[in-house]
């Protein structure tokens, strides 16, 4: 087990492939910041049917982040998406044309913006910079979307996290960091990069992702804020749907809609 390692701050915590409203109740009492709720996917973990998304959307109130992940690349297509489900954050898992950011923010005012950036390759910290001109934060993932058959997240591989720490200093808005984060390797990861936020996969079984398995008592202080190990004893997948009370008020996200959100 990596030993815990000092931090600065203590990152807000995203958890994502949330797939029922018990699995959200039991992330926010955990302390999660926000929900990521994946919608259809060429690959990948965690994909719940729009109506799910909507339902859990339509129950879970700000501060709380709602990301609604999608795959589409066209401005129409992810407008009207975002309209059906409700979400109030969109995560654009995929790479989409400048004029796609405008057209989001002109038709979708109220709505966060979140670019995945996949740090894959050279070209990463020139995506990320571009990007960053228009959405309010970026998420760091270890996707590969030029394969024939789309990587576009919960790969369960880490990335190269001096990358991630490039593209988190050139940024100049928040940045949560994704990709193959274990009990094992999260204080690590986080002392590297610092990012604003982390995003954990909340899915039972998937490859590196935090699950109950994993230790949350030997990890750092800070992710003892998920409580991971309850947080999937609570809900055991498949065992129905809990009812829904008011989120705590955790300082979520400062991701501004209105204006650029300081990462101190």
């Amino acid at each position: 087990m990596t030993e815990a390692l000092p931090l600065k701050r203590r990152p807000r915590v995203k958890i994502c492939c949330i797939a029922s409203l018990a699995e959200a109740q039991a992330a926010i009492d955990a302390g999660a910041s926000a929900l990521g709720l994946v919608s259809a996917m060429p690959s990948g973990p965690g994909v719940i049917a729009e109506e799910a998304i909507t339902e859990i959307a339509r129950r879970i109130s700000p501060p709380i982040g709602t990301f609604l992940l999608t795959s589409e690349t066209s401005a129409s297509a992810i407008v009207a998406q975002q309209r059906r489900c409700g979400t109030n954050t969109l995560q654009l898992c995929d790479y989409v044309d400048v004029a796609v950011y405008r057209e989001l923010r002109r038709e979708l005012p109220g709505i966060a913006l979140v670019q995945v950036i996949h740090a894959i390759g050279a070209e990463a910290l020139a995506l990320a910079r571009e990007a960053a001109e228009h959405v309010q934060a970026l998420l760091l993932d270890s996707g590969n979307p030029s394969l024939p058959v789309k990587e576009l997240g919960g790969t369960g591989r880490t990335h190269d996290w001096t990358t991630s720490r490039r593209i988190r200093e050139a940024a100049g808005i928040p940045v949560f960091l994704a990709g193959g984060l274990t009990a094992g390797n999260l204080a690590h990861a986080v002392a590297v990069v610092e990012p604003f936020g982390v995003d954990l996969a909340a899915a039972s079984g998937q490859k590196g992702s935090w699950t109950a398995t994993s230790s949350a008592r030997s990890s750092t202080r800070w992710i003892e804020l998920v409580r991971a190990r309850s947080f999937l004893q609570k809900t055991g997948r498949g065992s129905g749907e809990g009812k829904m009370v008011e989120p705590r008020r955790f300082e979520l996200l400062t991701l501004c809609v209105q204006s650029r959100c300081s990462t101190n």
